[in-house]
């Protein structure tokens, strides 16, 4: 049975920065303020309204296509995770699919909310070892500026706009997705939401007066919830590889708030040097963090590579991966 790979990534952020001293003439807040709390200090947005985040996604899978010189008729498949699709239905992988000429791939979206990267990868395992397909796409593509209340001081400074795309595909070295664990717990609805728009709640005058349509988080109990699980899964996947922190080359967790990953970092006992963070340029991009931070730091990435990914989310949702990365650096 061969391993799925990655073997190729590639990530799009747009121009517009919002830094902190931007947000604080939006709302009653500060760069120290925001700097202490979560280590964000800018955020990429995409400010033009008639796009949504199929042209993230779109952006970063040409990116990765003329990058690792994808012949476009040999892609199987295209899975999108996103919490923020461009529309109920269609899926927004098929609008990206279609938008970058991937005419004879199938698409679907994935919502797993900001564990939604390491879910679409775990699916686009299982096609490859099942050699169900030989050629997939994951994207992750998130316009959270879409769902971010500008007057909320407690949650608008987290969030910014990205996308990041991965080329997986079967391989017969010691390389590729090794394994995954992953949890939910539908318990964490109500910390955790948007609460309209949806069948439950569907849009009206009332929850667009009520600020319904943007982010709401609690965020005492999704940090306590997102130190422990992303703890817990990190700890649970090195156990059963039988990995020694010392093993571990690369730790890359989720980008939601500088002290949860210092916190978790630090409780696995993994040298800060190893953990890799991004979240002061990008803020939280969602499922795009993970595959926005990879690239990032991907000329640092090296074939063998031993990398534990963690992540945690709405739903309650979270796991953690490891992978033995299968590119050197150009």
């Amino acid at each position: 049975m061969p391993n799925a790979k990655i073997s190729g990534i590639a990530s799009y952020v747009p121009d517009d920065i919002l830094d902190n001293e931007m947000l604080s003439k939006m709302v009653d807040t500060n760069d120290e303020w925001i700097t202490t709390r979560v280590g964000i200090k800018e955020r990429r947005i995409l400010r033009d309204d008639s796009k949504g985040s199929s042209y993230l996604g779109i952006r970063a899978v040409e990116k990765l296509i003329t990058e690792c010189g994808i012949d476009r008729d040999e892609v199987d498949l295209l899975i999108c995770a996103t919490s923020n699709p461009d529309y109920r239905f269609p899926s927004t992988a098929s609008v990206i699919a279609h938008g970058v000429g991937l005419d004879k791939a199938y698409a679907y979206d994935i919502q797993a909310a900001c564990a939604g990267f390491l879910v679409t990868v775990q699916d686009a395992r299982a096609y490859i070892e099942s050699g169900l397909y030989k050629k997939i796409i994951v994207v992750a593509a998130e316009k959270m500026s879409s769902m971010t209340d500008y007057e909320d001081r407690a949650t608008c400074p987290l969030f910014g706009d990205a996308a990041g795309a991965v080329l997986i595909e079967p391989t017969d070295e010691p390389v590729g997705v090794i394994d995954g664990e992953f949890h939910v717990d539908g318990s964490g609805l109500g910390n955790l939401l948007m609460k309209a728009g949806g069948s439950a709640k569907p849009a009206s005058h009332d929850t667009v007066d009520a600020r319904e349509h943007f982010i709401y988080q609690e965020g005492r109990v999704v940090y306590k919830n997102a130190v422990r699980d992303m703890l817990s899964s990190s700890q649970s996947i090195i156990a059963r590889n039988n990995l020694a922190i010392d093993d571990i080359d690369w730790f890359v967790p989720h980008q939601a708030n500088l002290r949860i990953i210092e916190a978790v970092g630090g409780r696995i006992n993994i040298p800060d040097e190893k953990i890799l963070v991004n979240i002061q340029h990008y803020g939280n991009t969602s499922a795009a963090s993970i595959p926005l931070c990879l690239d990032e730091y991907k000329g640092r990435l090296h074939k063998g590579d031993k990398i534990v990914l963690t992540a945690f989310g709405a739903g309650f949702t979270w796991g953690a991966m490891y992978l033995i990365w299968a590119i050197d650096p150009k």
